[in-house]
């Protein structure tokens, strides 16, 4: 091969919707020879890794799809884990994407070649990929998280994560140890509670659980969907309450009065859900909701009620060879579930590879000593050609979709410059990546975040340095700024 040559003009690290859904995007807009690359053996992401009883998403499946292929068959108002791949899956037979993907495909490291102006990417084979451009679809919600306990390597029954579920192994009869009460807790606790012999559920912080507005979907139901303007209808209202439930309540804590009431609502539905009081105050929260991720169930609180069902608050002190210890107890157990979440903000999972920009800089020491920050949430200066989906101060608590449509309509429009001028290197300017950072940081005054309680939270959202990197504005905001940035915050050039 020519040193001056390319693979592909663009490479998409990650098949689930992000991945999936800038490759539908870039053919429409007539970007042709791309290639996506992952290393799972099948698409979907999230919901090709995390199979888990009850895995669901957590927003109205009505939200959560493109606004372009909306679905009139979910199942339930909250569809479940398996529809979701589903869809994945036939978007990509859909829009002729399957043979652009290779799947068990691991990007280890990228540099970036600032003479011909490409990306050199290598594979977990030793091979090597060229690319004019890279764009970062790797998500948050797919590198387990394991916990940081004395003796987690020693257990001698089964162990398993939440995201790497083993559907080979019965818990029916068994001893079960979950670690962790977060989102993907709250699904699998009320799903596995009634077919195991004991289930010991250790909680370091209680997580706000709110009433689900879940239902199966009707024929009537169905039927609408199917008519004109009624999928668009419900996708609205839908929206809406999404962003009052998160954008608005978290973003606009200190001015707008959704948050308290919704905290009076998951203080209701505790009170209703939950019959020993000792156990209600075990699993009271004790921060503002919002601190960290909230969750919706209306099963979860009440597995607690069972005989069975034992919650742990008191820390951890080391898993043995036989189960959980306590400073004053050792719980037994057949089996360690780990609900211990995902790298979300951290080292190794933003990307998941070793990026090398412009003068060797590395981006991971890059965040470590500059902060996590990116111009609009997709580029970081230093770094040309390279765009990112769910950067640093791009998502805002709404969908992962309506973040999807509108980074990759910011990304086009880079693209689509450079290809009207003649272009191959695109760069954020320093300038307008340090203004909208400075904007960002200006604006969290008002977020929950900051709210004195929060510090008690233990929540995913705040990074290595105390920021919380996620969009302090509406998705309205977000998506008319995806559409018209200033392409003079750029910097293109042709090479030489």
């Amino acid at each position: 091969m020519n040193e001056t040559t390319i693979d592909h003009e663009v490479i998409i690290v990650g098949a689930g919707f992000s991945g999936i859904g800038a490759a539908i995007k870039l053919r429409a807009a007539g970007f042709e020879d791309f290639l996506v690359v992952d290393d799972a053996d099948g698409a979907g992401g999230t919901w090709h890794w995390n199979t888990y009883p009850g895995v669901a998403v957590d927003i109205p499946s009505f939200s959560y799809q493109f606004s372009f292929d909306q679905r009139a068959d979910w199942s339930r108002v909250y569809a479940p884990g398996r529809e979701l791949k589903a869809y994945a899956e036939s978007c990509v037979d859909k829009y002729g994407l399957r043979p652009r993907i290779r799947f068990r495909t691991t990007i280890t490291d990228a540099e970036f070649d600032e003479q011909r102006h490409l990306w050199r990417l290598r594979t977990g084979s030793g091979e090597e990929l060229r690319a004019r451009y890279v764009i970062s679809a790797t998500g948050v919600l797919t590198r387990p998280k394991l916990p940081d306990i004395p003796g987690v390597g020693d257990f001698g029954g089964a162990t398993m994560h939440t995201s790497r579920w083993d559907h080979r192994k019965s818990l029916r009869g068994k001893r079960v140890a979950i670690i962790g009460t977060g989102a993907s807790a709250v699904q699998v606790i009320p799903e596995i509670a009634p077919e195991v012999a004991h289930l010991v559920v250790f909680q370091r912080t209680p997580i706000w659980c709110l009433p689900r507005p879940d239902l199966p979907l009707p024929a009537p139901v169905r039927l609408a969907l199917r008519l004109p303007g009624g999928r668009s209808l419900t996708r609205l209202i839908s929206q809406a309450y999404v962003e009052l439930t998160f954008p608005i309540a978290a973003h606009y804590y200190r001015t707008l009065p959704t948050a308290a009431v919704a905290e009076r609502a998951g203080l209701a539905h505790l009170r209703r859900q939950v019959q020993d009081p000792v156990v209600r105050e075990k699993l009271t929260p004790r921060y503002a909701l919002g601190c960290k991720r909230p969750s919706f169930s209306n099963d979860y609180l009440a597995a607690f009620n069972r005989d069975n069902v034992l919650l742990e608050t008191d820390p951890i002190r080391e898993i043995t060879a036989t189960g959980v210890r306590t400073e004053a107890t050792e719980h037994r157990a057949d089996v360690l579930i780990l609900a211990t979440g995902f790298k979300v903000m951290e080292s190794g999972n933003m990307p998941t590879y070793d990026l090398r920009g412009v003068g060797g800089r590395d981006l991971e020491k890059w965040w470590d000593e500059h902060r996590l920050q990116a111009y609009e949430g997709v580029s970081v200066p230093g770094f040309p050609n390279f765009f990112s989906v769910i950067g640093p101060y791009g998502y805002n608590g709404s969908s992962y979709f309506a973040l999807i449509e509108n980074q990759v309509r910011h990304i086009l429009r880079c693209l689509r410059h450079a290809r009207a001028t003649g272009s191959t290197l695109v760069e954020v300017t320093e300038e307008a990546n340090d203004r909208y950072f400075r904007e960002m940081l200006a604006r969290r005054g008002g977020q929950v975040f900051w709210q004195e309680s929060c510090a008690v939270s233990n929540s995913y959202y705040f990074d290595k340095h105390g920021d919380v990197p996620l969009r302090p504005s509406t998705t309205v905001e977000a998506a008319w700024r995806s559409g018209h940035f200033d392409l003079a915050d750029y910097r293109f050039a042709a090479a030489s």
